[in-house]
């Protein structure tokens, strides 16, 4: 016998319509107060219901979390007006920054000079500012540099669930990331 979860379902609904954050299943079953079990069914049932094609939204997981969100295709000509509130766009050179530390992770500042071949002081500033990147350790060499990472706030800004979400690169662009030996 399959459950109607009509109740439930509305209830996560609007859990997620006031959340204005990602939301993992255990932070579901403690807001909504139902058992984990009934989170992933309802989840499943959110996500069943807007596959719909009249439906403009979609229950998509980003950064460990599930949130409701405009639909790809939808999201396109919206993001323009809507997106402002919460991104900002990026120079070239700060997005080639973040791809070069997205692909290359851990990496430190001079390994993205390498690779640029430009100074990455600026960018890193920039990108540690804006919550993108983060300091992930020290690499183990003589002076001990900063090594670099993605942040949850990286994952969120491009609509990723993780790291391996990244698009894949072909051995050319591939190339472009590596270190000259």
């Amino acid at each position: 016998m399959e459950l109607q979860l009509d109740k439930e379902t509305a209830l996560l609904e609007a859990v997620f319509y006031l959340e204005t954050e990602p939301l993992d299943e255990a932070s579901l079953v403690r807001i909504t107060g139902l058992s984990k079990e009934l989170v992933e069914q309802t989840l499943e049932k959110l996500k069943e219901k807007y596959q719909s094609p009249d439906s403009g939204v979609e229950l998509i997981q980003i950064s460990g979390g599930w949130v409701i969100s405009p639909k790809k295709e939808y999201w396109d000509c919206l993001k323009e007006r809507y997106g402002k509130r919460n991104e900002n766009k990026l120079s070239k050179a700060a997005m080639e920054t973040l791809s070069i530390i997205a692909y290359s992770q851990p990496i430190t500042r001079s390994e993205i000079e390498q690779i640029r071949g430009v100074s990455a002081d600026n960018m890193i500033r920039l990108l540690l500012d804006r919550e993108l990147i983060k300091e992930v350790g020290k690499k183990d060499v003589p002076g001990k540099p900063v090594q670099y990472g993605t942040t949850k706030e990286f994952l969120k800004f491009f609509r990723l669930n993780t790291i391996a979400d990244l698009p894949k690169l072909d051995e050319t662009e591939s190339e472009r990331f590596e270190l000259a030996r």
